[in-house]
């Protein structure tokens, strides 16, 4: 390795830290040691304890190990099987009987200018004989006045209307 720096105690300074690091005996860095020769003194300070053995971590946080908790909670997290029998028994009480009908009943409009077709389908429902309904289907059709088709007469915004109607529910008792 070659230094080419001007200043001499950089010079020094790499010079020394590469004999050291050639000469085995000068820095114990790296390299196995013995016990040092007893020269027949005993020491009398307390003895060292040996170090700490780190105990081997229980859990391992990895990717797959997070998995498998995932696995050991599912059960508790899902909700138990029912039995088709029961199955059925809770959607027959869920699903109460009701008949599809058809026919033709305007929507009146509402407070908010938009047409109110759960009146129309209790009224198309009633006239069929049930207690209340809800819409399936509707139609709109724009009505206009005689009025839009004078040639050369320019359209207002209140010669026309837009009309909607119930054509088909679904009614229960």
């Amino acid at each position: 390795m070659m230094v080419r720096s001007g200043n001499p105690a950089v010079r020094l300074g790499t010079l020394i830290s590469a004999v050291l690091l050639l000469l085995p005996g000068a820095v114990g860095i790296g390299w196995a040691q013995s016990a040092p020769p007893s020269l027949g003194l005993q020491e009398q300070g307390p003895q060292a304890a040996p170090p700490p053995s780190t105990p081997a971590p229980s859990e391992n946080p990895g990717l797959i190990n997070e998995m498998g908790k995932l696995f050991d909670k599912l059960p508790s997290i899902l909700p138990p099987i029912k039995s088709p029998s029961e199955t059925m028994n809770d959607l027959s009480r869920l699903a109460r009987p009701s008949t599809m009908v058809s026919g033709r009943v305007a929507c009146p409009v509402s407070s908010n200018g938009g047409a109110d077709c759960k009146l129309a389908a209790n009224q198309l429902c009633q006239s069929k004989g049930y207690q209340e309904g809800k819409s399936l289907n509707t139609d709109s059709a724009e009505k206009c006045s005689a009025k839009v088709l004078i040639p050369g007469r320019q359209r207002k915004p209140d010669d026309c209307r837009t009309d909607t109607v119930v054509t088909s529910a679904l009614c229960q008792n």
